[in-house]
């Protein structure tokens, strides 16, 4: 009796361990998934990634203290994104720097040249002469999707070629560069960052860079900034044909949003996306000429407006001060307001 027992017991048993075994091995395929994905994207990127040290010169701002120049360090990251030596990194880490030292992944170090830097999308490129040089492969922000894996690579703390992972957290948000203009179309991750993580790069599961890294929330966990890397390829354009970014502004807040269909189809319109206004900074253009909170931009002196960084490369030097017609949605009427752009201000006007 007692056999016969033990025999049905082992039987009833049998099922379940069947079931948790393809379980557990469906957990373990998803896990070696998931590294592989990781994996694979940093050793694409990691050859292309460089530490960026800097020295400035600073002077005391304290009263009573003779204004002599003082030096001071700092180090950052960047990536190579052309064969020839071009390199994408932030704007607060080279800016008015006075030496530039690259270390490459092989461990050589180059003195780098600064091309240009955009403080109001903390942007710049700086460039070395050095051979074999491997780009990174650059991406579309406009596929990127909140929820997938993206991998962050960069030298935190000097502790060189670090990566870290996670996804995707949010798109849209808006971010106040250091010369006090707001950043639109930033990439919120939960991939961690920490100081001396900026400027290197935000890639997906392929090894593409989709962001520039650049800031986190210091007090939170879990809640870092990367600039989309279609502003990236549209600022960098710029800097290594001029060495600048001169734009107007309008002076305005958004989001990228998407259109109601019946609204696209009731006015044929060339986009199925605008741009949602969400606020105005003080005496802006876009507040004088009309434009409302709520208001959604889809166009500009006759070019589709698809997104903000349809309305960045717009906004041009040659903009400023003339008249232009933005057409909106407003509810569910199209209308078409006039503004005057005015010049941007850097980070070192008043």
């Amino acid at each position: 009796m007692k056999t016969e027992i033990e025999l049905l017991m082992k039987a009833a048993a049998e099922p379940q361990r069947a079931a948790a075994e393809p379980l557990a091995q469906t957990d373990d395929d998803a896990m070696d998934a998931y590294s592989r994905a990781v994996i694979t994207s940093a050793e694409k990127v990691s050859p292309s990634v460089v530490y960026i040290e800097v020295e400035q010169s600073i002077r005391s701002r304290r009263p009573n203290v003779p204004r002599m120049p003082q030096e001071r360090r700092g180090s950052g990251s960047g990536f190579i994104f052309t064969p020839d030596g071009f390199i994408l990194t932030n704007s607060h880490v080279v800016h008015g720097a006075k030496k530039i030292e690259v270390t490459l992944s092989d461990g050589h170090k180059h003195l780098a040249d600064l091309i240009g830097d955009d403080p109001d999308t903390d942007l710049a490129v700086i460039r070395i002469n050095a051979p074999n040089l491997v780009p990174a492969q650059l991406g579309d922000a406009q596929k990127i999707r909140v929820g997938q894996l993206v991998v962050a690579i960069g030298n935190p703390y000097g502790f060189q070629y670090s990566v870290t992972a996670g996804v995707v957290s949010a798109l849209g948000r808006s971010l106040r560069a250091q010369s006090g203009r707001l950043m639109d179309s930033v990439i919120q991750t939960d991939a961690a960052l920490n100081p001396g993580n900026s400027g290197g790069p935000l890639i997906n599961s392929r090894g593409e860079v989709i962001g520039v890294n650049t800031a986190m929330i210091l007090p939170a966990q879990g809640i870092c900034f990367a600039t989309s890397i279609d502003t990236a390829k549209f600022v960098a354009s710029r800097l290594i044909r001029d060495g600048k970014v001169s734009r107007s502004y309008i002076g305005l807040a958004g989001q990228n949003v998407p259109l109601p269909r019946r609204i696209v189809r009731y006015y044929n319109l060339a986009v199925e996306s605008g741009i949602f206004v969400i606020s105005f900074e003080n005496e802006s253009p876009a507040r004088k000429g009309g434009l409302r909170e709520g208001d959604i931009i889809i166009g500009f002196d006759d070019q589709p407006i698809a997104g903000i960084d349809d309305l960045h490369k717009l906004l041009t030097e040659e903009r400023i001060g003339k008249r232009s017609l933005l057409t909106i949605v407003r509810g569910v009427d199209k209308l078409t307001i006039e503004v005057t752009p005015e010049e941007s201000r850097g980070r070192d006007d008043n």
